[in-house]
């Protein structure tokens, strides 16, 4: 690990703390600085601190650089929940917990590098370090993702992600009485401006395209079962959207401002249930529905036996 251990100097009080860094530590790019400052690898007087934080002067700033990961990525034997699987494509449930592909502090235990132990001929498709990945779920959320097994079926599937061809059913808890009992949700979605390891509903302009359909199922006191279908896929798309409109999912700590969960809850109350997409070997039109994980079978059955 390269550290690195700095003072501000009075001059500086005011600035910005990335910009500073980037002035005094040349040898790493904005980005770079930008993701350690993200994984809480640099300290402010021993508190990890944001990009836009104020330096004050006089400050001891440390900043901890873990050396760069490997081009490609190592395959793990973790066990996989596969619902469907022949020589083009590979359907798992992702339970909750799990991320998806390798990221800022999430260098192991992942499904892409379980997939490559499961199928190693996944290695030259799409990203070297996202074997396979055609489209992805946020860690605490579970439930159904495809992945591609050869490079003529990654092109078929991320084109019709792009073409919107691809269903994605999900269901979701969500704080308080969500109304009317359906509705399209059309509004950007981009970097919150800061707090860069989240996303946000943004002006027009400042965000990309992201469109999400719900449907009220169930209405509990103080809470609402939700199904969301997704026209887009950007990240965290489900879950700021229906924050926006002061209903963020239940156990989501991010975008749910630390309102608590009436039950234990391992992860988001929000599953992918279902998934469709043209097989792109056949052109069959495949579906799958993956059942609703403990964690939300118990808080819906908390939820029922719940008397206003």
């Amino acid at each position: 690990m390269e550290r690195h251990a700095l003072v501000v100097d009075a001059s500086a009080s005011g600035e910005r703390l990335d910009r500073w860094l980037a002035a005094r530590v040349p040898s790493l790019s904005r980005a770079r600085l930008q993701s350690l400052i993200d994984a809480g690898l640099v300290l402010v007087e021993g508190r990890p601190r944001k990009a836009a934080h104020r330096l004050a002067g006089g400050e001891r700033v440390e900043v901890s650089v873990p050396p760069p990961p490997p081009e490609t990525l190592v395959p793990e034997p973790v066990a996989l929940a596969i619902v469907h699987e022949d020589e083009h494509v590979l359907v798992v449930d992702k339970p909750a917990g799990m991320v998806v592909h390798p990221g800022a502090g999430h260098a192991g235990g992942t499904l892409a590098a379980a997939v490559l132990a499961h199928a190693p001929q996944v290695a030259g498709v799409g990203g070297p370090r996202r074997p396979g990945i055609v489209h992805r779920l946020d860690r605490q959320t579970s439930g159904l993702l495809v992945l591609a097994k050869t490079a003529r079926a990654y092109e078929a599937l991320t084109r019709q992600l792009a073409a919107r061809t691809v269903s994605r059913r999900y269901l979701a808890v969500v704080h308080g009485h969500l109304t009317p009992d359906t509705g399209t949700i059309d509004r950007p979605i981009g970097r919150h401006p800061t707090d860069r390891t989240r996303m946000a509903v943004r002006p027009p302009g400042q965000g990309r395209r992201a469109v999400t359909l719900w449907r009220v199922l169930q209405r509990f006191p103080r809470f609402t079962l939700v199904e969301a279908r997704l026209q887009t896929g950007r990240t965290h798309q489900i879950r700021v959207h229906l924050a926006s409109l002061g209903h963020p999912v239940v156990g989501d700590e991010v975008y749910g401002a630390r309102r608590a969960s009436p039950v234990p809850l391992d992860g988001h109350a929000l599953h992918a249930i279902e998934l469709a997409f043209d097989h792109p070997d056949t052109g069959v039109r495949m579906n799958f529905v993956s059942p609703l994980p403990a964690r939300m079978e118990r808080l819906l059955s908390h939820l029922g036996n719940v008397v206003e």
